[in-house]
Protein backbone atom coordinates (compact mmCIF):
# COMPACT_ATOMS: atom_id res chain seq x y z
CA UNK A 1 0.00 0.00 0.00
CA UNK A 2 1.31 3.34 -0.46
CA UNK A 3 0.02 7.12 0.85
CA UNK A 4 -0.32 9.43 -0.81
CA UNK A 5 -0.20 12.94 1.18
CA UNK A 6 -1.20 16.00 -0.05
CA UNK A 7 -0.39 19.56 1.80
CA UNK A 8 -3.17 22.00 -0.07
CA UNK A 9 -3.53 25.68 1.04
CA UNK A 10 -6.62 27.27 -0.06
CA UNK A 11 -7.76 31.12 -0.10
CA UNK A 12 -8.78 32.05 3.08
CA UNK A 13 -12.78 31.72 3.67
CA UNK A 14 -13.43 28.77 1.77
CA UNK A 15 -13.32 25.95 4.56
CA UNK A 16 -16.22 24.74 4.71
CA UNK A 17 -16.77 24.91 0.37
CA UNK A 18 -13.43 23.19 0.02
CA UNK A 19 -13.89 20.67 2.30
CA UNK A 20 -17.70 19.75 0.09
CA UNK A 21 -15.70 19.87 -2.88
CA UNK A 22 -13.37 17.38 -1.62
CA UNK A 23 -15.44 15.03 -0.35
CA UNK A 24 -17.63 15.28 -3.58
CA UNK A 25 -14.58 14.76 -5.57
CA UNK A 26 -13.25 11.83 -3.99
CA UNK A 27 -16.93 10.34 -3.95
CA UNK A 28 -17.61 10.69 -7.79
CA UNK A 29 -14.33 10.88 -9.21
CA UNK A 30 -11.06 9.36 -6.95
CA UNK A 31 -12.99 6.72 -5.99
CA UNK A 32 -13.61 5.35 -9.60
CA UNK A 33 -9.64 4.96 -10.42
CA UNK A 34 -8.00 1.32 -9.96
CA UNK A 35 -6.56 0.70 -6.39
CA UNK A 36 -8.01 3.72 -4.67
CA UNK A 37 -8.37 2.33 -1.47
CA UNK A 38 -9.30 5.32 1.16
CA UNK A 39 -9.15 8.38 1.76
CA UNK A 40 -8.87 11.17 4.93
CA UNK A 41 -9.24 15.04 5.20
CA UNK A 42 -6.94 16.79 7.78
CA UNK A 43 -7.69 21.10 8.54
CA UNK A 44 -4.92 23.17 10.24
CA UNK A 45 -5.81 24.36 13.15
CA UNK A 46 -3.04 27.22 13.32
CA UNK A 47 -3.42 27.31 9.67
CA UNK A 48 -6.76 27.15 8.75
CA UNK A 49 -6.08 27.45 5.71
CA UNK A 50 -4.66 24.60 5.74
CA UNK A 51 -5.46 20.75 4.31
CA UNK A 52 -3.63 17.45 4.30
CA UNK A 53 -5.41 15.01 2.46
CA UNK A 54 -4.26 11.49 3.21
CA UNK A 55 -5.13 8.82 0.11
CA UNK A 56 -4.63 5.01 0.41
CA UNK A 57 -3.56 3.27 -3.36
CA UNK A 58 -2.91 -0.21 -3.77
CA UNK A 59 -0.03 0.50 -5.76
CA UNK A 60 2.06 3.74 -6.42
CA UNK A 61 1.37 3.47 -9.73
CA UNK A 62 -2.69 3.13 -9.53
CA UNK A 63 -1.82 7.03 -8.28
CA UNK A 64 1.34 8.41 -10.49
CA UNK A 65 -0.31 6.62 -13.94
CA UNK A 66 -3.95 5.36 -13.51
CA UNK A 67 -5.20 8.54 -11.73
CA UNK A 68 -2.32 11.28 -12.57
CA UNK A 69 -2.13 10.09 -16.53
CA UNK A 70 -5.59 9.63 -16.86
CA UNK A 71 -8.84 11.47 -17.66
CA UNK A 72 -9.69 11.10 -14.13
CA UNK A 73 -7.37 13.61 -12.97
CA UNK A 74 -8.90 16.60 -15.31
CA UNK A 75 -12.35 16.14 -13.62
CA UNK A 76 -10.94 16.39 -9.81
CA UNK A 77 -8.62 19.52 -11.13
CA UNK A 78 -11.73 20.83 -11.98
CA UNK A 79 -13.19 20.56 -8.64
CA UNK A 80 -11.02 21.13 -6.13
CA UNK A 81 -8.19 23.48 -8.31
CA UNK A 82 -10.13 26.63 -7.48
CA UNK A 83 -9.63 26.46 -4.56
CA UNK A 84 -5.59 26.44 -4.35
CA UNK A 85 -3.89 29.31 -3.02
CA UNK A 86 -0.61 27.43 -4.51
CA UNK A 87 -0.41 24.56 -6.29
CA UNK A 88 -0.31 21.64 -3.83
CA UNK A 89 2.76 19.47 -2.47
CA UNK A 90 2.19 15.90 -2.93
CA UNK A 91 4.40 13.05 -2.00
CA UNK A 92 4.06 9.04 -1.33
CA UNK A 93 4.97 6.79 1.29
CA UNK A 94 5.15 3.61 2.08
CA UNK A 95 5.51 1.32 5.78
CA UNK A 96 8.88 1.34 6.91
CA UNK A 97 10.17 -2.51 7.57
CA UNK A 98 9.31 -3.06 11.28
Amino acid sequence: MILEVADIRIAPGQQAAFEAAIHHGVATVISQCPGFLRYQLQRGIESPERFILLIDWATLENHTVDFRGGPLFGQWRAIVGPFFAEPPKVEHFQAAAP
